[in-house]
């Protein structure tokens, strides 16, 4: 029997596209980063959330009401951009109210807090189509940790060291979408900084949800852990950024949102005499009130954070403060938001992120009375606004005529590019490419 020759053809699937957005935290973006190298990983390609694209991922913030509804918005915008795209919903929104989302139109996939780093094989598993699918779990179950870092989306680079919150304030729903305070270990940490260091990255903020609560992530049980057990007890955020501030090739870290009574005293110290750790601190306020921060279950008074604010200045003068507050919260009159006011108005702080209290489900909050009404919380935040450029502008013209270096960014606006000083002051230049992830000395 004679048989012809045949060429044998091996067609490769056409690679699929995927667009991600980040709502909410510096914490968000560094996962959105990782999900997107996961999926480039397994062969899609990258686009910007502007394009078309095959699918859609949306991680989530459930912070403010604005979020909820962004997200919406954005799902909507993308049912008429690319009908037929999936489109999958990640982060905190997503573990607190999946059947939620999962009803909105055009939403296919949902996935929690435990499976949103197995995104690539829930892609493998459902068709548009069919129904929305939920993959999520109790958040008492969400007990791993999963490391991740932004890279090659700014010169600046968010690195996750640690997750969830075992803190119970009265507004927050961060602990229900997170689960319980879990970290990496130092060495993880370590290895994962200096492969970011391999890439180019100049400077990396360390994140987490409750930062300064970074602790050993191992159980202290059983005889074969005794002997190790004072090593893993050592394992907190002191001994971390004492760890990092040896390692070679980061010219910069930072510390991200980091609560006053975990910020101590040697943490402080250890920073004003680092040359690697930024003199950039950001640290929530939440009230001015000791009233309202007792209704709001915050873990120290208004002096102690005054206490904080105080060292920091007596040893870093150029120091960059940050603060966030909350206005309107359940109880808060107007001679309690006057003592918030005159409070921050006496600190020696940089700059304020103010949020305005919005009810958020099954927390201790709502029990809370009298309810402010809304138009006086906005009233509220407008005046705490305005106090926070009178403070950043204060804090800015403290520094003019002084060189300080700077690290400038590779995104360019009309032609400008810009970058932060080490304590933090934005500058712009006309764009120079040679200046992108460079650190410039910069008269301000």
């Amino acid at each position: 029997m004679n048989y012809e020759p045949r060429t044998l053809f091996i067609f490769a699937p056409m690679s699929k596209t995927v667009a991600l957005h980040t709502l909410g935290c510096k914490l968000n973006f560094s996962e959105t980063s990782s999900l997107g190298r996961l999926l480039e990983n397994d062969g899609f390609i990258k686009k910007d959330f502007d394009d078309v694209a095959d699918v859609y991922v949306i991680n989530t913030c459930s912070v403010t009401d604005n979020a909820d509804k962004e997200c919406r918005q954005l799902v909507r915008r993308i049912q008429r951009k690319a009908p037929e795209a999936m489109v999958v919903i990640t982060g905190c929104y997503a573990q607190l109210k999946p059947k939620e989302i999962a009803s909105i139109p055009g939403v296919d996939l949902v996935l929690g807090a435990a499976e949103k780093f197995n995104i690539a094989q829930h892609l493998k598993e459902i068709s548009k189509g069919d129904a929305a699918k939920i993959c999520s779990c109790d958040i008492e179950d969400v007990n791993t940790f999963t490391a991740s870092y932004s890279k090659n989306d700014r010169t600046r680079t968010f690195l996750k060291v640690q997750d969830g919150c075992d803190y119970t304030c009265a507004f927050c729903t961060i602990p229900m979408a997170r689960g319980k305070s879990r970290s990496d270990s130092i060495a993880n940490v370590a290895e994962n900084v200096k492969e970011l260091s391999n890439s180019g990255v100049k400077e990396i903020v360390l994140t987490g949800v409750n930062l300064g609560d970074f602790k050993s992530p191992y159980p202290l049980k059983g005889e074969m852990q005794k002997i190790e057990a004072k090593e893993q007890r050592s394992e907190n955020f002191y001994s971390l950024i004492k760890e990092l501030d040896a390692v070679e090739g980061i010219e910069r870290f930072r510390i991200s949102s980091i609560e006053p009574n975990l910020l101590t005293n040697e943490i402080i110290e250890f920073v004003s005499n680092s040359k690697r750790f930024m003199p950039h601190f950001h640290i929530p306020l939440q009230s001015g009130s000791n009233k309202i921060l007792g209704s709001m279950r915050r873990r120290y008074k208004r002096e102690l954070y005054a206490e904080r604010v105080g060292l920091i200045k007596t040893l870093m003068p150029h120091c960059c403060i940050g603060v966030d507050v909350i206005v309107g919260f359940p109880g808060e009159t107007d001679a309690d938001f006057k003592e918030t006011f005159d409070f921050l108005h006496s600190l020696d702080v940089s700059y304020l992120h103010v949020f305005t209290y919005s009810e958020r489900d099954n927390t201790h909050a709502l029990t809370i009375k009298p309810v402010v009404p809304v138009s006086v919380r906005n009233e509220r935040n407008k005046q705490l606004r305005n106090l926070s450029y009178q403070k950043l502008q204060y804090f800015t013209q403290q520094h003019i005529g002084e060189t300080r270096k700077v690290l400038f960014e590779g995104n360019t606006k009309n032609g400008m590019m810009e970058g932060y000083t080490d304590n933090y002051i934005k500058i712009t230049a006309p764009f120079k490419q040679e200046w992108v992830n460079n650190i410039v000395p910069w008269t301000i």
